[in-house]
């Protein structure tokens, strides 16, 4: 067990012939008690230093491996949402390539259906113009015919006009007669 500076001031020594001066002795051993008490103080206090850092120590310590903890979670999330955002900007491409197909399949059909339609027009177009040939020939071929040439050689004069007209409104009165007579 240490000493204590109680024990140090407390420590009697035997006397002997011609011994050590008292006085320093005394003196000596005072100046120890008082080295030996700061000593004790600050070794008390060094002990409280070193409680109080072993306590943060462990604080830290502990605080250590909550943020090792957390930057592995937050690692882990990371890489969780890396992966998520992965699957998902995949199925954008899937989904926009699928789209893309779509769009494109729609347009070829548009196109055909367009070509077929352009194709029925010019049929049709072709069809319109041999039969307008046809009409056209057909009203210039009546026109080069020498029927008009008899028309116009031809003189009617009003008296065989009106004779004409009175032999017609003959017939439709006889016509007259004889449905009244079979009435």
């Amino acid at each position: 067990m240490p000493l204590s500076p109680l024990d140090i001031h407390n420590k009697e020594f035997t006397r002997g012939f011609r011994g050590y001066a008292e006085d320093e002795v005394n003196e000596f051993l005072d100046q120890i008690i008082k080295d030996y008490e700061i000593i004790l103080r600050e070794k008390k206090e060094l002990e409280e230093k070193i409680k109080t850092m072993t306590v943060q120590m462990g604080h830290y310590n502990t605080l250590e491996e909550t943020l090792q903890k957390s930057i592995v979670v937050a690692q882990e999330a990371a890489e969780e949402v890396r992966r998520n955002s992965q699957q998902e900007s995949k199925l954008i491409i899937k989904e926009a390539e699928k789209n893309a197909d779509r769009i494109v399949n729609e347009a070829l059909g548009k196109a055909r259906k367009i070509a077929i339609e352009i194709d029925e027009l010019k049929k049709q177009s072709k069809v319109f113009r041999n039969r307008f040939k046809m009409l056209v020939e057909a009203q210039l071929d009546l026109l080069s015919t020498d029927d008009w040439d008899h028309l116009m050689e031809y003189d009617v004069g009003l008296t065989e006009i009106q004779k004409h007209a009175r032999k017609e409104t003959d017939e439709i009165e006889l016509t007259s007669e004889e449905l009244n007579k079979l009435l």
